[in-house]
């Protein structure tokens, strides 16, 4: 692997700049599939061979407008829908739940209310209580609508999906609110009737995966993924324009590099959606020849690269090894993270490992708000980061480096060892049945 051309390389940056300039990608919409056809022809341009786009069905959502009305005035308040968010209207007294806590819920009465949330969790929370989990236990304990308060400053509300697998749109209607505005509406109007409406269009349509190889054709492959489409609000730059540019950069890094494994690049669509993409791909691909599953999500909002490694101890070497290499710090966890394409591998027990860079504030940085755009990356962190990747990538592959699968019954005491079995099993995510 050549460092110096990976420093000078301006193909992952080029990439980049072709997403963020097609704009938001909703899943299922005419701009996330130029998104996949434009990675595939970089992904071919890279080096890739049997580049290929495979199509699939999804429950298409289109944003139209919403907003909230103070009954009690007639004050109107703007809000960005939550994807999947039913077309509904819905009115009630506001009950602001400040961090919606599971405890939260349990002490509250929330039948035929407004509910508010914060987005992210306090400092001292035991685990992190995702979205989903949060309009989950809302729509259980009998609330109207759902408002999701963001807790970045500059008026961003913070957008993110509803729904599970089973049921793709959600019960009640559910509006992003910014910081300032949420605060605003729980200081002047908790207790107060709300009216929360959602305007959208639901239809069948279809996303995409993109799919290319190097390397030699082994049977064994390690898989090298990202996800393409992004929210609307923003050009989806550092989530996830970094990763996917990654993936093309390291597939052009390693094209001509003489590898004992097979690596299949898969850019995956409608991840925003509850993975929907990687679901596919998971059942559609032979997981039992997967070696290794590596996933690039917001890989370059700062110059802190964090690896989740998810118990599997080759992958953990491996990532400490490459920080040491290039003396560029690798935070490293075990711990297993459900929220991105690496998760419908990792509950299979396939070894997987997961790479984000440290959000610079609370929760994700600019990630699915206003702010997710091409000047929030810097050049030199996408362009070190690849290189670590590229370095990872060909150390995996090399036939020296052996991994070991482990049964979906180990994923799911791991994941009740680290008490986040009640918050999937909230969310609708739990595989594993009722155990």
């Amino acid at each position: 692997m050549d460092i110096n051309a990976l420093f000078t390389s301006e193909v992952g940056w080029s990439h980049l700049e072709t997403l963020t300039d097609i704009g938001g990608r909703l899943p299922g919409s005419d701009a996330e599939r130029r998104a996949a056809e434009a990675t595939a022809d970089a992904l071919a341009a890279a080096g890739g061979r049997n580049v290929r786009l495979e199509t699939y069905d999804i429950a298409g959502w289109e944003r139209g407008d919403s907003g909230i009305t103070a009954r009690e005035t007639g004050e109107t308040f703007g809000g960005v829908a939550l994807p999947r968010s039913p077309s509904e209207t819905a009115s009630g007294p506001l009950v602001d739940l400040g961090y919606g806590l599971p405890e939260d819920f349990a002490e509250t009465d929330l039948s035929g209310r407004i509910v508010m949330v914060a987005a992210d969790v306090p400092e001292d929370a035991d685990r992190h209580v995702h979205r989903t989990e949060k309009y989950g236990r809302a729509v259980e304990n009998g609330a109207a609508g759902f408002l999701f308060r963001s807790t970045l400053d500059g008026d961003l509300p913070m957008t993110g999906s509803l729904g599970t697998e089973d049921e793709p749109i959600g019960e009640i209607p559910a509006v992003a609110v910014s910081k300032e505005c949420g605060l605003m509406l729980a200081r002047r109007f908790e207790g107060s009737d709300l009216e929360v409406a959602v305007e959208a269009t639901i239809e069948p349509t279809t996303s995409r995966n993109v799919h290319a190889e190097i390397g030699p054709d082994t049977d064994e492959a390690i898989l090298l993924t990202s996800h393409v489409d992004a929210h609307d609000l923003g050009t989806g730059a550092v989530d996830n324009g970094t990763g996917t540019a990654g993936v093309v950069e390291i597939v052009d890094a390693l094209s001509g590099v003489d590898l004992d494994t097979r690596v299949h690049a898969v850019v995956f669509g409608s991840e925003e959606i509850n993975l929907v993409g990687s679901e596919h791909g998971a059942r559609e691909l032979d997981t039992d020849r997967v070696k290794a599953v590596l996933n690039l999500d917001g890989i370059a909002q700062s110059r802190d690269l964090e690896a989740y490694t998810h118990g599997f101890e080759a992958l953990r070497t491996l990532a400490e090894e490459s920080g040491d290499r290039f003396d560029h710090p690798i935070a490293v966890s075990d711990r297993t993270i459900p929220f991105s394409d690496h998760w419908p591998f990792v509950r299979r027990g396939v070894p997987t490992c997961f790479f984000t860079a440290a959000a610079e504030g609370p929760l994700r940085g600019w990630g699915h708000t206003h702010g997710d755009s091409l000047d929030k990356v810097d050049p030199r962190d996408l362009r070190e980061q690849t290189i670590l990747l590229a370095a990872f990538v060909a150390a995996l592959a090399d036939a020296d480096v052996e991994t070991t699968h482990e049964p979906p019954e180990a994923i799911a005491d791991r994941l009740e060892a680290e008490g986040q079995a009640e918050g999937l099993k909230a969310m609708g995510w739990w595989p594993y049945g009722d155990g």
